[in-house]
């Protein structure tokens, strides 16, 4: 069983950049898919990005292409999303899920594993 902690949230002006962490425990974090998904207030949890395994293959949602990317350190069990050229609209609790799966569609119930989140907020 995976537990996610992440990190690296906080206030930004829109057009900064954060970086988000989720360390993750256990041995078997190298096989676990690893996603990022994040809630806005009044709003549904929605799919950000997600990666292999491997760190071969990773996806994500069009309102972030371009700007974010996800990106993993088997090492050091840890999964990263570098957040570029912040919006406002990008404020929300961002969650670090995994899964066994290996290659998951990008939704919710893909998911096994979620950490306790961490918030971002842009001003504007």
């Amino acid at each position: 069983q995976a537990q996610l902690v992440e990190s690296g949230g906080g206030l930004v002006q829109a057009g900064g950049s954060l970086r988000l962490s989720c360390s993750a425990s256990g041995r078997s974090f190298r096989s676990y898919t690893m996603g990022w998904f994040r809630q806005a207030p009044g709003k549904e949890r929605d799919f950000v990005a997600h990666i292999s395994w491997s760190g071969g293959l990773t996806r994500s949602a069009e309102s972030v292409k371009g700007r974010f990317s996800i990106s993993r350190d088997n090492a050091k069990n840890t999964v990263y999303l570098q957040m570029n050229s912040l919006k406002p609209e990008d404020t929300a609790v961002y969650y670090c899920a995994a899964t066994r799966s290996d290659w998951p569609t990008p939704g919710l119930r893909s998911y096994d594993y979620w950490g306790q989140g961490t918030q971002v907020t842009v001003s504007s």
